[in-house]
């Protein structure tokens, strides 16, 4: 079973996605059998490369919302984020375009360090107040997940791994997502936001049966006879069969 998420590491609701998504997948019997590929998503492509101003400054200038509104927001954005067991520290994060973060994940992804890329990336911008804008930190944390140094240093000169991410948003498109985090389950099931792990759990499962339908084998029974209602050996609302 493949599952496709697309997300920004600029929004906050896709770290919570992410952890309550993670929940249901540990509790999923079947879950040595998940996919999990990670799809890249920008909130704000027209962002420059580094913004100057806080957060608030950017959501109540760029986004036209009242600056009281959007403390409310991180407030309770951030209350959802605690109970997930993350620490939003919305007043210490770096406002940055996030493009070239998407294509370190899609670097790390060929080396199967996907998941690790996307976990460090939002915690670094959510929770520590680092720039996921800079080369220099995008370059230390592709090294801390054990990336060639060629390989990072080549992702920064060139513009490799640019056509993937534009790929993953024009499919995002296509497919008609218009928000993130968004989940895509074997391209049949689609699951908008940071759903609660029950959502994501009951999702799992009705995905896995629909792909691993139960089949009957000998349901009437070797020998039965043609117009018998139950199997041998089987008892019924009726009773057993004898």
């Amino acid at each position: 079973m493949k599952i496709e998420i697309w997300s920004d590491v600029a929004c906050p609701w896709c770290y919570i996605g992410k952890r309550r998504f993670e929940t249901a997948l540990a509790a999923f019997p079947h879950r040595d059998s998940v996919e999990v590929q990670w799809r890249s998503y920008q909130l704000d492509p027209a962002l420059p490369e580094h913004y100057d101003g806080t957060e608030l400054d950017y959501l109540s200038t760029r986004k036209g919302m009242a600056p009281a509104q959007v403390s409310q927001m991180f407030e309770h954005v951030a209350a959802q984020a605690k109970a997930e067991g993350l620490n939003y520290r919305f007043d210490a994060v770096v406002v940055a375009n996030s493009f070239t973060a998407h294509r370190l994940i899609h670097l790390a992804a060929a080396h199967g360090k996907q998941d690790a890329a996307k976990e460090r990336l939002l915690s670094d911008h959510f929770e520590h107040g680092l720039d996921i804008g800079s080369h220099e930190y995008l370059t230390a944390l592709g090294l801390d997940l054990g990336l060639d140094a060629g390989e990072l240093a080549e992702l920064f000169s060139t513009d490799t791994y640019a056509d993937a991410v534009r790929h993953d948003i024009a499919e995002a498109r296509a497919l008609g997502i218009s928000g993130v985090p968004f989940f895509v389950i074997d391209r049949k099931f689609g699951l908008s936001g940071a759903q609660p792990a029950e959502t994501f759990k009951a999702a799992l499962e009705q995905a896995w049966q629909d792909s691993n339908p139960l089949v009957m084998v000998n349901a009437a029974g070797a020998g039965d006879a043609p117009d018998s209602d139950e199997a041998p050996g089987a008892c019924g609302p009726d009773g057993c069969a004898v």
